[in-house]
């Protein structure tokens, strides 16, 4: 999931933390100076700042006359910043700030393929007349200082330049602008003199950094882009002192402590060895088709003429097969690889309606389309299907492709996830019920089987700051008898241990947790905490699972889902139920962006359904959010092939009745 602006952004952040380590570090080394210098009261200037800007959310209608044909997500852009400033400090810690500048937010959002299948560009430059008043803290009573406070932007430009390769190129104002934003910033700088110590006026040069976060962010009244900024700059300051403050002052060296991590562990209640599960399996609209062939690949299930005539969708919905292999997530591999079948029945059944086939080949539509003939093929030739009913279609990238244009890392895989036929349709018998007629997946297909190792038997730990501080962690488990077991090491903040593994053939027991990190600076840093577990053989307890598919580096396809977790899976949560959302990506681009992604996609689904179920006067329902990433502990299926990587990029509810 790497671009080029996904490079720059980290560019900026490394930017933003070496700053700031920067400034913590000149902190630790105060001046031996013996005369303490004059401390004004008030100070006067100006600063100046590179805004590093990062947007999010989905972007289309530009204005009340032109919306783009594709909708625009990320983008990432550099922009000028300068203010007016004045500080009051009445003593060495505690002071405000208030500045009032120009901010600019432009930037160019990232590069999208058209419908015609050439690139098209969207760039903005979009600024504000901001009041930024600020709490100013110097913790050590020192020269490094943070601050934080809210910001006030009043818009001044609003003006977008969209361009489509060789065909168009637009400039306009931004519909829909709100004429005021509200949000927030955080950051830290250093004062360095400049003057003479013994001057009553004082001159500083102050380099600092800062956070403007995402949250209100929004510069529409429209759709769903926000912005978050880093912003890095200097600032000159000055100040005159009264005459008395020309006083000997010593300085005493602050030795700052090394950050500290948080441990815990989550431990279930009871340690379920397996579960029953109604499973509403969420099915993938599109059929992946192997490098050099056009022939469908033989693990999608191919059936006869005598076999189609007896295939039944709810043949599918028995409970699992004993001769299925034991892989992780076969069941439900198993079933989409009937995804033809199960297309064919849904046609033959409900004669009215219709399919759109779009096959995808890089650079090669004819190919494409070639894939989707050899689709239709079978459907017409095996399950009798009206060829009149099926159009088909060839692109050199599908709609929503993986690949993105500058990308330059990972490319097998993701071209792998944009050689594919998707399956369209606006037949309400085939579609999903989530998103209405905008629906992108098929409808789901109901299946029961047994869970084994849910994961509410899990011990997951949990090491706040670990990506940050540590190079990497152990766990130490040592029950009653002294019998130790060591699980890692680990890198990530989270790791999940199934409960009957650490039991192994105890029906119970008490454990003493130690956490052993090593610092990046070579420190071991020792946590502890205590453990009980308690196994449980039943299995007749049934939960309900439900999946929502995201596409590549999404998070906001949530909007389509809304009205499906409000109004048909939180009726299906009773009171003091447990409800488990886990939030995953496939191992395409860097383990903590996708870590991250994971857990905002798992946050959102669970702020939906709690607002649902206050509406609903529901209580005691008890939720556990986690975001895996790409872990592949805990990920739902391999990683080997497009479609189990597509599979992966989903959040998973699982809903446990209260006993």
């Amino acid at each position: 999931m790497l671009s080029i602006m996904q490079s720059k952004q980290k560019i900026s952040v490394l930017l933003f933390s070496t700053l700031i380590g920067s400034l913590t570090g000149f902190s630790q080394n105060p001046s031996s100076e013996i005369m303490a210098r004059p401390k004004p009261v008030w100070w006067f200037g100006a600063s100046g700042a590179a805004n590093f800007n990062k947007y999010r959310g989905t972007t289309q209608m530009l204005n009340n006359s032109f919306s783009a044909p594709t909708s625009f997500h990320k983008g990432y852009g550099v922009k000028p910043y300068v203010s007016l400033l004045a500080e009051y400090r009445p003593n060495d810690v505690l002071g405000g700030m208030l500045n009032i500048g120009f901010d600019n937010r432009g930037g160019k959002f990232d590069a999208v393929m058209a419908p015609c299948d050439c690139e098209a560009n969207l760039s903005t430059n979009i600024s504000y007349i901001t009041i930024e008043p600020s709490l100013r803290l110097a913790p050590f009573a020192s020269k490094f200082y943070v601050f934080g406070g809210p910001v006030m932007s009043f818009n001044m430009r609003k003006s977008f330049r969209y361009t489509q390769e060789k065909q168009d190129d637009r400039r306009g104002d931004w519909s829909d602008i709100r004429k005021t934003v509200f949000s927030a910033q955080a950051g830290a700088g250093i004062d360095i003199p400049v003057s003479s110590k013994n001057n009553r006026t004082q001159v500083t040069i102050s380099p600092f950094a800062s956070f403007l976060t995402d949250i209100f962010q929004q510069p529409r009244t429209t759709e769903s882009w926000s912005l978050y900024t880093l912003r890095a700059g200097i600032a000159i300051k000055i100040g005159t002192a009264k005459k008395n403050d020309l006083v000997p002052e010593p300085v005493t060296p602050v030795a700052v402590p090394e950050k500290d991590v948080q441990f815990s562990v989550r431990a279930p209640k009871m340690v379920p060895v397996n579960r029953r599960v109604k499973e509403s399996f969420a099915l993938r609209n599109s059929v992946f088709f192997n490098e050099g062939s056009s022939k469908i690949p033989e693990r999608y299930v191919q059936l006869n003429s005598n076999g189609a005539s007896s295939f039944r969708e709810q043949q599918l919905q028995d409970a699992q097969p004993s001769n299925l292999s034991q892989g992780r997530s076969s069941r439900q591999l198993a079933v989409y690889h009937n995804i033809l079948n199960i297309l064919g029945d849904r046609m033959r059944s409900n004669p009215g309606t219709r399919i759109l086939l779009t096959g995808a080949s890089n650079k090669n539509p004819v190919k494409g389309k070639l894939f989707a003939e050899n689709v239709k093929d079978y459907l017409v030739n095996v399950f009798g299907i009206n060829s009149s009913r099926i159009a088909t279609g060839g692109r050199s990238k599908p709609v929503n492709p993986s690949e993105q244009p500058g990308g330059k890392k990972e490319l097998i895989l993701l071209r792998e996830g944009d050689r594919r036929v998707d399956i369209t349709s606006n037949s309400p018998e085939l579609l999903l019920q989530v998103g209405g007629s905008n629906s992108s997946f098929l409808k789901p297909v109901q299946i029961t089987g047994i869970q084994p190792d849910p994961l509410d038997s899990h011990v997951i730990f949990t090491v706040n700051g670990a990506s940050e501080i540590l190079n990497s962690w152990n766990v130490e488990v040592t029950d009653e008898k002294g019998i130790v077991q060591y699980y890692g090491p680990y890198s990530k903040t989270q790791a999940s241990i199934a409960g009957k593994t650490i039991l192994a053939n105890n029906t119970e027991g008490n454990y003493k947790i130690v956490m052993f990190g090593k610092t990046k600076s070579g420190k071991i840093i020792r946590k502890e905490e205590k453990l009980r577990l308690v196994k449980t053989n039943e299995s007749v307890q049934e939960g309900l699972r439900y999946s929502i598919l995201f596409d590549f580096d999404q998070s906001e396809t949530l909007a389509a889902h809304k009205t499906f977790l409000t109004d048909e899976l939180t009726p299906l949560i009773a009171d003091n139920s447990t409800v488990i959302i886990h939030g995953h990506t496939d191992v395409i681009g860097d383990d903590r962006y996708n870590q991250s992604l994971s857990f905002d996609r798992a946050k959102a689904v669970q702020g939906i359904i709690e607002g649902a179920l206050l509406k609903a006067g529901k209580t005691g329902v008890k939720f556990e959010t986690f975001g895996f990433g790409e872990d592949a502990g805990v990920s739902p299926f391999e990683n080997k092939l497009p479609e189990e990587r597509f599979y992966n990029r989903t959040v998973i509810i699982d809903i446990i009745p209260a006993k």
